[in-house]
């Protein structure tokens, strides 16, 4: 009697079993590498420029608080949103509009009529008409929307990071 054939049946086995963990490897490897190394694809990234107010219709010299909705992309999904700014209209022709957040750790704000400035109620930083700050742990001054007029309207672009 010989060994042979149990021996050769027990490499092909072994055979068949590093063969089949090979492909099973590949099939996993194959996708992944192409997600890696595959062009990003140019994607939409939400609205540019949003109407949200009329210029005839905002006080000069006073914020106002607009509402609007926006579509932001958040990684795959498209999500339609409610935001807000503060609008300010400087003169006939200009106004700048302010991001809601405040740049300590992103509270609401509101603007005091009375001080005339706009107070961040939870940690007291207080902020001129103009975003600046005049008191409290808020670093830098309010975050500013780019903004722009077009035919009467008030447009908004993406929100600019205040320097200082």
């Amino acid at each position: 009697m010989s060994l042979k054939p149990p021996a050769e049946r027990r490499n092909f086995f072994v055979s068949v079993i590093y063969g089949l963990g090979a492909l099973m490897s590949a099939a996993m490897a194959i996708p992944a590498i192409a997600y890696l190394f595959s062009p990003v694809k140019s994607r939409s990234k939400g609205q540019d420029w949003i109407d949200v107010a009329d210029i005839g219709k905002l006080p000069v010299g006073e914020p106002s608080e607009v509402i609007f909705q926006r579509k932001r992309v958040d990684g795959w999904k498209v999500v339609d949103e409610k935001v807000s700014a503060w609008l300010v209209r400087e003169n006939e022709e200009q106004v700048f509009a302010l991001a809601p957040g405040c740049t300590h750790l992103g509270c609401a704000y509101s603007w005091i009529k009375d001080k005339r400035e706009f107070l961040c109620p939870c940690h007291v930083s207080t902020f001129s008409m103009d975003g600046k700050v005049t008191a409290g742990p808020a670093p830098r001054s309010l975050d500013r929307y780019a903004s722009r007029i077009v035919n009467g309207k008030v447009q908004l672009g993406p929100v600019v990071k205040s320097e200082g």
